[in-house]
């Protein structure tokens, strides 16, 4: 006989450990700035790894994911109707939102504020 324990059963599930504030910070801000490169990639990533991690990473990390889908939607709008031209329009103003809502929520969470994108829509919460 081996003192060998048996391997856990099917239903163990490793529990998140909450993370301190600073890393919540962190990785908000860097879920936030990941939306300007990465688009909605890194905010669905940063959600489904971050989400149970704590409050304020998970409301930062869902309100980047809304807003990057969102975005998502704008920008395949704005290539169904590039073919009348007013598509162009929509996709660099898509483009422009992007860049400067992510840095404003970046730096809110940066300061630890808790912050909501305008003109999104809510999938996730």
């Amino acid at each position: 006989m081996s003192n060998v324990p048996p391997p856990p059963g099917p239903y163990y599930t490793a529990v998140p450990q909450p993370m301190n504030p600073s890393d919540e910070k962190m990785w908000s801000v860097l879920v936030h700035i990941g939306g300007v490169f990465f688009e909605f990639f890194a905010a669905l990533i940063g959600y489904l790894v971050l989400k149970d991690r704590g409050p304020f990473v998970r409301a930062h990390t869902a309100a980047a994911l809304n807003f990057q889908l969102t975005l998502l939607i704008a920008f395949v709008v704005g290539g169904v109707l590039a073919i009348v031209g007013i598509g162009l329009l929509i996709i660099l103003a898509a483009a422009l939102l992007n860049v400067v809502f992510s840095i404003v929520a970046a730096v809110k969470a940066g300061n630890g504020q808790w912050y909501q994108y305008p003109m999104m829509i809510k999938f996730v919460s």
